[in-house]
């Protein structure tokens, strides 16, 4: 069922702060720039109707039931993708109707935060979507989307694309098979045939 909300029920979620989706066996970590306000609205992340996560996900595979979030997300929904192996957290935790009111300073905060909460859950991947932000979180101005050369505390570090609608360049299928990548290297989804790689 979707939902809507006025522009002043969104308001009222301004730096409101959205619970990390994290289940016992983390795979796969995504990691947002910052709740939106309808995802602080819902509690869910990635929750505004014009995000394409969810439809991306299921494109990929990573998924295998569509996800509609933009009411909340049901226990069961979450419940599917802790059993994936799927977890979901931000580098910066207030919410706001922009990712550009966040100032540099909260991005390197997160980013330290970021780290602690790699070491503690040990993901086989870390998948930080949005290049711009995570830029600017980690001091690597040139990086460019994909594997990174450097391990974020012993898990593989990939940046891929932001689900955003805002971001124009993307569209569902470029972003699932972005989000397909960082899946086989997780483990999440088997290897391409022939690539002679296994999970481990």
């Amino acid at each position: 069922m979707g939902r809507s909300f006025s522009r002043a029920e969104l308001e009222s979620f301004r730096d409101a702060e959205v619970p990390d989706l994290i289940g016992p066996d983390v795979r796969l970590l995504f990691v947002g720039i910052n709740p939106g306000l309808w995802t602080a609205a819902t509690g869910t992340h990635f929750a505004h109707p014009g995000n394409r996560f969810y439809p991306a996900l299921l494109r990929a595979g990573v998924i295998e039931e569509p996800i509609d979030p933009a009411a909340g997300m049901s226990e069961a929904e979450r419940d599917v993708l802790r059993r994936r192996g799927i977890a979901i957290t931000n580098l910066a935790r207030r919410a706001t109707a922009k990712a550009s009111e966040l100032s540099r300073a909260e991005l390197v905060e997160g980013g330290e935060r970021l780290r602690a909460l790699v070491a503690e859950v040990r993901p086989r991947v870390v998948a930080v979507a949005g290049v711009t932000a995570y830029r600017s979180a980690f001091g690597v101005p040139r990086a460019q989307v994909g594997p990174q050369p450097e391990p974020m505390a012993g898990s593989a570090l990939w940046v891929v694309p932001n689900p955003s609608g805002l971001n124009a360049h993307e569209t569902v299928a470029t972003l699932a098979e972005a989000y397909a990548e960082v899946g086989r290297a997780a483990g999440v989804l088997p290897p391409l045939p022939g690539s002679g790689t296994m999970p481990s």
